[in-house]
């Protein structure tokens, strides 16, 4: 993963992978996303994170779970 986009810090969540520059777990909108919540709902719960940061987590995922995929 892009160590851009996602913080593994000791101080910030015990080290729970969070959007950089937020407190917020990444695993956070995977739950959102689950619950069938859209996008938007996960951005309106969590400001802190953009959704351009939001988007380049999905698409790294994406990436890296499907290899060969490619964007629209």
């Amino acid at each position: 993963m892009n160590s851009q986009l996602i913080t593994v810090d000791p101080e910030i969540h015990s080290g729970t992978p969070v959007f950089t520059g937020t407190r917020v777990p990444f695993k956070t909108l995977f739950d959102h996303l689950e619950a069938s919540d859209s996008l938007d709902v996960f951005l309106d719960d969590f400001p802190s994170v953009s959704r351009e940061l939001a988007v380049a987590l999905l698409e790294e995922a994406r990436a890296v779970l499907i290899p060969d995929a490619h964007l629209a």
